[in-house]
C-alpha cells in the first residue's frame, strides 16, 4: 500500500494535522499495520518537497505546535491518477509458505507437520478475522478489509490442501534437483 497516496487521499477531504492523518488512516484501514507517527510526518514532509501538499498553517490550541497540511493541485493529479491505475497481477509470487514447505524437505524436516501447523494458524485468524466481521457495530471498510483477508487466507488454505496431497512427489523432486 501507498502510504503516500493514502495520505494524500486522506488529505482531499480537507486539511489536516499529522495526528488526525494517523488516526484517520488507522480507522479506514483497520485491518492494515497501523502507521506509525515517524512514517506519517515524514510522509508529509516528502510531498511537501515534492509539491504535492502544502503547510496549511500552525496552530497550538494550548498544546504542542501542530501543523496542518493540504493537497495542491499536483496533488489532487497525482492522487487521481494513482487511484485510477490498475494494480497489475504479481508477474512472481513469493510464498514463504512455499519456501518453508521446501527447506523443510532439503533440512530433513516434517513438511506435512509444518502443512498442519500452519494450516491451524490460518484457521485461527480465520476465526479472529471473522468475529472482527461479525461484530455488533462493524463498518462496512471493517467487513470487507476483513472478507480481503479471509478470501486470501482461504486460497493459502486451498493451496496447502492441494501440497499436502502432493508432498511425495514433490519430495521426490526437491531430492533429485
Amino acid at each position: 500500500m501507498s502510504t503516500r497516496h493514502i495520505l494524500l487521499g486522506l488529505l482531499a477531504a480537507g486539511p489536516s494535522h499529522g495526528y488526525d492523518l494517523k488516526r484517520r488512516h488507522d480507522e479506514r484501514f483497520p485491518q492494515a499495520r497501523p502507521l506509525a507517527y515517524g512514517q506519517v510526518y515524514t510522509t508529509l514532509q516528502r510531498l511537501v518537497r515534492d509539491g504535492l501538499a502544502e503547510v496549511e498553517g500552525t496552530d497550538s490550541d494550548g498544546g504542542p505546535e501542530r501543523t496542518a497540511y493540504r493537497s495542491t493541485p499536483d496533488g489532487a493529479r497525482e492522487l487521481a491518477q494513482w487511484a485510477g491505475e490498475i494494480a497489475p497481477p504479481a508477474p512472481f509470487v513469493t510464498n514463504e509458505i512455499f519456501a518453508k514447505v521446501v527447506v523443510s524437505i532439503l533440512s530433513g524436516g516434517d513438511p506435512e507437520a509444518y502443512l498442519r501447523a500452519q494450516r491451524a494458524a490460518h484457521m485461527e485468524r480465520m476465526r479472529e478475522l471473522t468475529a472482527v466481521k461479525t461484530a455488533r457495530g462493524a463498518d462496512l471498510a471493517t467487513v470487507l478489509s476483513a472478507d480481503y483477508a479471509l478470501n486470501h487466507l482461504d486460497a493459502d488454505l486451498r493451496w496447502m490442501t492441494t501440497t499436502a496431497a502432493r508432498l511425495t512427489t514433490l519430495t521426490a523432486e526437491v531430492d533429485t534437483a
